[in-house]
């Protein structure tokens, strides 16, 4: 390993330890800065790209960067910087789709396997080992095979893909809470079994869901792009940074911006989540929180009192 990596400040700056149970550390805010940025731009990329994303110029063909240019242009002489912002878009909401549609088959499937547990959670755990056991690109491919490229059908079968892993969590989730005292005591009251899944028990999963759905989404951009960039995602013209980084591993040496640019984009986009998420995660768990060392308690009481004295000093002058 270089050295560059194995010094202890470097690599110090990219950990998220939190210094006593701060929330908004400086990781929080910087992976937060950069994720607002990405989806404030690719969100309103219609207004902001100077050109359409299927517009094209053949005399720019491989332009350069340039003021008409700001990232140059690709072989067909469309704008580098318009179309990443429109294909960002387009991954960011496929992302989401796949996201969504996990968390529909998902949640409510751990839910009542986890609670009613039986027959029932044993045909949804048979299930989930069976999709587990198969690597997740390699699925991918079988599900697309089966109902043919475009973007819809991968967010579909990466969208299955994922069920199995938030199926399960929700399912040990609820294996804990139902055997909680307000579960036992809502049943008692006579609530409804479903009334108590979904208004007592969902509620106090939901913190732990949500952060591994931020996870899920930065692993489905990643995927998304995968197939995107073996001919299996988008179709042309669209733009995609998957099909945009295919395009451009063609004319590394002429123009590498192409390659470059969304290749860029999906690396920060996939870094900033994942250390985003880890943030969150941290300040969820008490174990992950680092407690005040003994100095910075006896410094805080130690200005504390200068405080104080200085305050008498005042009130008595004025006396």
């Amino acid at each position: 390993m270089s050295p560059l990596f194995t010094h202890k400040p470097f690599f110090s700056f990219f950990k998220s330890k939190k210094t006593e149970g701060t929330f908004f550390s400086a990781a929080l805010l910087i992976s937060g800065f950069l994720l607002l940025v990405i989806i404030v731009f690719c969100a309103l990329s219609p207004f902001i790209a100077p050109y359409g994303e299927t517009e094209q110029n053949l005399s720019d063909s491989l332009a350069p960067v340039s003021s008409r240019h700001l990232l140059g242009a690709d072989k067909m002489g469309r704008d580098l910087f318009s179309r990443l912002l429109y294909g960002g878009r387009v991954t960011i909401l496929s992302a989401m789709g796949v996201v969504l549609l996990s968390v529909i088959i998902g949640v409510p499937l751990g839910l009542f396997s986890g609670y009613y547990g039986g027959k029932f959670d044993a045909v949804v755990g048979r299930f989930c080992d069976v999709l587990l056991s198969f690597p997740s690109l390699l699925l991918a491919f079988l599900f697309i095979a089966a109902l043919g490229r475009g973007i819809t059908n991968a967010v579909l079968a990466l969208g299955i893909i994922y069920v199995p892993m938030l199926t399960r969590l929700v399912r040990s989730l609820t294996i804990v809470e139902k055997n909680k005292t307000y579960v036992e005591t809502a049943v008692s009251i006579g609530f409804s079994r479903p009334y108590v899944i979904f208004r007592h028990i969902l509620p106090n999963c939901i913190d732990t869901v949500l952060v591994q759905l931020t996870l899920d989404l930065a692993y489905a951009i990643l995927d998304l792009a995968a197939l995107s960039f073996i001919g299996l995602g988008i179709s042309p013209p669209v733009a995609d940074w998957g099909a945009m980084l295919d395009e451009g591993r063609n004319f590394l040496l002429q123009a590498p911006l192409l390659a470059l640019a969304p290749g860029a984009a999906i690396v920060v986009t996939v870094v900033s989540l994942n250390i985003f998420c880890d943030c969150i995660t941290q300040y969820m768990d008490p174990q992950g929180r680092a407690l005040p060392s003994f100095d910075s308690i006896e410094k805080k009481r130690l200005s504390e009192q200068m405080k104080n004295e200085q305050m008498k000093n005042r009130e008595s002058l004025q006396q």
